[in-house]
């Protein structure tokens, strides 16, 4: 399925330095708390998938195809450029998805009243370099698809956020390396979370997860599993900070 364009529609702050901006566009934080997360429209992924090299990536390499829809668990073979001179290639697992909220995880950070109307999603991944390039510090071109079918970027955070760190790939992460993840989103508006979507580009036809959505057992419990009772399931598709309690 082609993919529709891309649009930019921007909305206001989140957290007290959190601004929900377009994916295109960029923007920047003064405080501790998470910086700027963007959302855009995302197409719907199709079943059927080509698996056609869509880059420049090892001999050998199988990517998955675009518009592969995935269960929670399972591995998408997938690269992006996050610069012009480098090409990434990474295995991606996205191994569960976690409902919180802001009472439970965020205890301690100071939130405005668009921040409180926000979802707080936290999606755990393994993803391993399987190319050929050193991929330190880049940040993944996973999103969550919301309700509206719009693409969210995840939170970033200028202060460690113990729960869910929420940070791009780690410092020598070279050919063979792996790494556990753990990436938050807010969904805006009260939002729900539909699918989690590898989309490095506006004319990727993008790879989504769906599944079951559990839910964060208890204050800072975002890396300890979740409640296997669950908030329900994904459906096909696609902070301010100072401290305080919410």
């Amino acid at each position: 399925m082609h993919a529709p364009h891309l649009s930019a529609r921007r909305r206001a702050a989140a957290l007290s330095a959190l601004v929900l901006a377009a994916v295109a566009l960029s923007a920047c934080s003064s405080s501790d708390g998470p910086e700027p997360a963007g959302e855009t429209s995302a197409p719907t992924a199709t079943p059927t998938a080509s698996p056609s090299a869509y880059l420049d990536v090892p001999e050998g390499t199988e990517l998955t195809g675009q518009g592969a829809a995935l269960g929670i668990g399972d591995p998408a073979v997938v690269a992006w450029q996050p610069k012009q001179s480098l090409v990434g290639v990474l295995d991606i697992t996205v191994d569960r998805v976690e409902l919180t909220t802001f009472k439970k995880s965020f205890q301690g950070w100071k939130l405005d009243e668009q921040a409180k109307a926000s979802t707080p999603y936290f999606v755990h991944a393994t993803i391993e370099n399987v190319g050929d390039t050193d991929l330190s510090g880049q940040q993944v071109p996973l999103y969550i698809v919301d309700g509206t079918n719009t693409l969210i970027e995840a939170s970033s955070f200028v202060s460690t956020f113990e729960p869910c760190p929420s940070k791009p790939l780690p410092e020598g992460f070279e050919p063979g390396e792996s790494a556990d993840v753990c990436l938050v989103y807010l969904a805006p508006d009260a939002g729900t979370l539909e699918a989690v979507s590898f989309r490095p580009t506006e004319d990727f036809n993008p790879i989504t997860w769906t599944g079951d959505i559990s839910k964060v057992k208890g204050p800072g419990a975002g890396d300890k599993g979740g409640d296997k009772d669950g908030d329900g399931k994904g459906g096909k598709g696609n902070g301010g900070a100072g401290t305080d309690g919410s």
